[in-house]
């Protein structure tokens, strides 16, 4: 999830969960019937980035008859008619399923880097095609249910989903499937960034009536153990400025400000730390 400003938006759907958990209210969902798309005349070029290539799903090929004679009322040939275009095969090779799966394919690779996860992620949104990259990886969940990579992208996938969302019922419906769907993938590992991360991230805009601080601090603290075991990543950077802002809306302002500074000394180009550390005591 990309900015505070989609992660703003996760708070309606957490919302949400609390309604339908607490049993306020429960509405039975139907699912939309999918919209069929006019009818293509021309062949289209419309891909997923990741491709840079490829036709849209539905698109039809184009033909041009070869145009015929016709004839005058005196018999004489006339002018040859102008060509029409006339659809004669679809196009079945599908290439933009096959650009979701290579945007899938890079978000559960251990070897893809986290900006290119980030630019796979911005392609399946622009693409408008969070939806398909949700059924692909529900499908490798089901096929292979132990591999907790898969269950912590199909996690991200959600909340990404919801952050496109107007229905705050549909929203709340996916955000509650994130949060399950990260702790399957701690269950079977522990260590994973990715879902610890995303999962405190949201938690963090929990009502305080829940009283989740302390578990979103704890979630932050280990994923900052964990990371000082391992090379440093940029990513990693994200982990203190959250953390702080744990301890400064909990009222800890020292703490945060240990935190901030920790962070900035070991990622000294991450420009969030520095803004953190430049405010005023307190703040």
């Amino acid at each position: 999830m990309n900015g505070k400003e989609t992660m703003k938006q996760w708070i309606y759907a957490i919302i949400a969960v609390v309604l339908l958990s607490a049993g306020v209210g429960f509405y039975k969902i139907h699912p939309k019937s999918p919209v069929t798309p006019p009818a293509q005349t021309v062949s289209g070029a419309v891909s997923i980035e990741a491709t840079g290539t490829g036709q849209a799903e539905n698109d039809v090929i184009v033909k041009e008859r070869p145009p015929r004679p016709t004839r005058t009322p005196a018999g004489n040939p006339s002018e040859q008619a102008r060509p029409r275009p006339v659809a004669v095969a679809v196009n079945t090779t599908a290439p933009a399923a096959i650009g979701v799966k290579l945007a899938v394919d890079t978000l559960v690779s251990p070897q893809a880097s986290y900006p290119e996860r980030q630019a796979a992620w911005k392609q399946l949104r622009d693409a408008g095609k969070l939806a398909d990259a949700i059924a692909d990886l529900e499908q490798r969940v089901a096929g292979s249910p132990q591999t907790a990579e898969y269950s912590a992208v199909l996690g991200q996938a959600y909340l990404e989903k919801a952050g496109t969302l107007q229905d705050v019922r549909e929203q709340g419906i996916l955000a509650m499937k994130a949060d399950q769907t990260f702790d399957v993938a701690l269950q079977l590992d522990p260590s994973n960034w990715d879902a610890r991360f995303t999962k405190a991230v949201a938690m963090s805009y929990w009502p305080p009536q829940l009283n989740k601080g302390q578990e979103v601090i704890e979630n932050f603290t280990q994923l900052i153990t964990q990371q000082e075991g391992q090379a440093p990543q940029p990513q990693f950077a994200q982990s203190y400025v959250w953390l702080g802002d744990q301890y400064q809306k909990a009222g800890k302002s020292d703490y945060a400000r240990q935190v901030w500074q920790r962070g900035a000394a070991i990622y000294p180009n991450d420009s969030a730390l520095p803004k953190r550390l430049a405010q005023p005591s307190g703040k």
